[in-house]
């Protein structure tokens, strides 16, 4: 089984980006507005980090933009290799993002609720570069589109790794003592999480260090 790639979402600064990158992180989630959740940063802070990450670091932009004209402008001003779409968009969006957006990776989320997200994630993943299962709820008055540090039903992820074709990363409450387990479990291409190795709000070296060991031994 290959090992999986470890995307560190929430970032906040330039330190916290240099920080996950020395200790071998594949990617960084960069939140920019949403209804709720933790990590969000101002538009201008996600481009400067954006522009000191080296390659090969995948750059991920979390929008709750559903809009492609919006996403696309949102994109352009933040310069994100990768848009990481964390709630529905309407038909034709994924097309207009992909004609407007050449070489950027696009990433649908799926809040993984019951047997029926399997089905929208089967229908959805020939239009992205990959799936991320996520613990939100977006049918609540105020959406959880993310960062909530609740596991949901792992079956269901496995689910749709094995009926996706596309590579997916796993997200919602994972730590260093769960990782293991979820590796076995889900076989995701990647894994992604932001409250699991922080501490009082800030990445913690420790507890990310452990998580990556312990994903990497699983």
């Amino acid at each position: 089984m290959p090992q999986p790639r470890i995307k560190i979402c929430c970032i906040r600064d330039a330190a916290e980006a240099a920080l996950a990158i020395g200790l071998g992180v594949d990617a960084l989630g960069l939140v920019s507005a949403m209804p709720s959740g933790p990590g969000v940063i101002e538009e201008t802070t996600i481009a400067a980090i954006a522009a000191s990450v080296p390659p090969p670091i995948a750059t991920f932009l979390l929008t709750s933009l559903t809009d492609a004209d919006a996403i696309i402008e949102q994109q352009r001003r933040c310069r994100c290799n990768t848009v990481q779409l964390v709630d529905a968009v309407p038909p034709g969006t994924h097309a207009r993002l992909r004609a407007a957006l050449p070489g950027i990776a696009l990433v649908q989320v799926i809040h993984v609720v019951d047997a029926a997200s399997v089905e929208e994630a089967v229908a959805i993943a020939p239009e992205v570069d990959a799936l991320l299962l996520d613990s939100g709820n977006p049918s609540l008055a105020v959406k959880e589109l993310g960062g909530t540090g609740r596991v949901h039903d792992w079956s269901l992820s496995r689910a749709i790794v094995e009926r996706c074709g596309k590579p997916v990363f796993l997200a919602g409450g994972l730590r260093p003592d769960n990782v293991a387990e979820a590796v076995r479990t889900v076989n995701p291409f990647g894994l992604d999480l932001c409250n699991g190795v922080r501490r009082d709000g800030h990445l913690d070296a420790e507890r990310l260090a452990a998580f990556i060991e312990a994903a990497r031994a699983a």
